[in-house]
């Protein structure tokens, strides 16, 4: 496909998703307090963010509630504590992982709740399943997006066939082991992007950080025509992290869209976190991860362990994925 817009043109199809709370909250089991998330929302509305995701809408008989703060299940009271009815443009999105979702009790009629959203999360061998929460979303009254997770790893005729057969508003390139480079998002885009025009879709990227190339292949897939675009503030997210918000933001060109109410949040809580002892973002366990395109759950553990013996975690690492 020919690149739509340029880097002095505005985009009036682009959508800024702020993923913070959903991928940031996977680095301290969503234990987040209401003041931060509160203070997180207020800036994503003046820094003119399209949609907010607040978590998961995670399944409370296959995860312990004790285990986890409250966004890791996303209660409808929960957002409406923070957002009340929601006046702002700002919309409101959850995550829903298929087995992982009781999607027909949790997942209430959309004049009830304050949830804007539904982004089911599937591998592809589970499509048939993520169809089913898909129009049961659909149904209640939510805009939907199908968020194909370890896109590195499908095959294009995969893609091709389970994207044919998704009835929702976006498609999703989901790089979850940030093992794409540039050249790829763009074929990728260009794949997904074909697809979602002849259904009357959109398409979404979703990148991590392994390899220092989540802000790139966003850019890159946007200028395919990708147009709804995760980022996190300070690319706070697991592992390695997310496309940054203030980088995004940054980029483009749309003057609704303002950078200093994030620069704010990351003064006030980001930074603090760290200090805190929250982990995220580039190390090299995680560029071992992505460039052997595999998970990088070997790598938190490393990161967890403190430990510095990069050249044996290498060789750790090989034998895992070559055993």
């Amino acid at each position: 496909m020919a690149q739509k817009g340029d880097l002095l043109s505005v985009r009036q199809d682009i959508r800024v998703v702020d993923a913070t709370i959903r991928d940031g909250g996977l680095c301290n089991d969503f234990r987040f307090d209401d003041k931060f998330i509160k203070a997180l929302y207020n800036a994503n509305v003046k820094a003119g963010v399209d949609y907010m995701e607040f978590g998961y809408k995670a399944s409370k008989e296959i995860f312990n509630e004790e285990d986890f703060g409250k966004w890791k299940f996303c209660n409808d009271a929960d957002i409406r504590k923070i957002v009340g009815d929601n006046k702002a443009p700002l919309k409101i999105a959850v995550m829903a992982d298929v087995g992982r979702t009781d999607f027909k009790k949790d997942i209430i009629a959309k004049k009830d709740s304050p949830i804007d959203l539904i982004r089911i999360a599937t591998y592809i061998n589970a499509i048939p399943a993520a169809v089913e929460m898909i129009e049961d979303a659909a149904k209640k009254g939510y805009e939907t997006t199908i968020n194909i997770m370890a896109v590195s790893k499908a095959r294009t005729e995969d893609i091709t066939a389970a994207l044919g057969k998704t009835p929702v508003n976006a498609f999703y390139i989901v790089d979850s082991y940030g093992a794409l480079y540039p050249e790829e998002s763009r074929r990728l885009a260009d794949l997904y992007c074909s697809i979602a025009d002849k259904y009357g879709k959109s398409v979404g990227i979703h990148a991590h950080n392994n390899q220092q190339l989540a802000f790139a292949n966003t850019i890159e897939a946007m200028t395919q025509g990708v147009s709804y675009l995760d980022a996190t503030v300070d690319g706070m997210g697991r592992g390695a992290g997310n496309c940054a918000l203030e980088l995004l933001l940054g980029f483009l060109k749309n003057p609704k869209y303002q950078v200093a109410p994030i620069l704010k949040i990351i003064e006030e809580y980001t930074h603090k976190f760290k200090a805190e002892g929250v982990k995220w973002g580039y190390d090299i366990p995680y560029l071992l991860t992505g460039q052997y395109n595999t998970h990088p759950r070997p790598a938190i553990q490393f990161v967890k362990e403190d430990r510095q013996d990069y050249y044996k975690f290498s060789n750790e690492l090989y034998d895992i994925i070559n055993s």
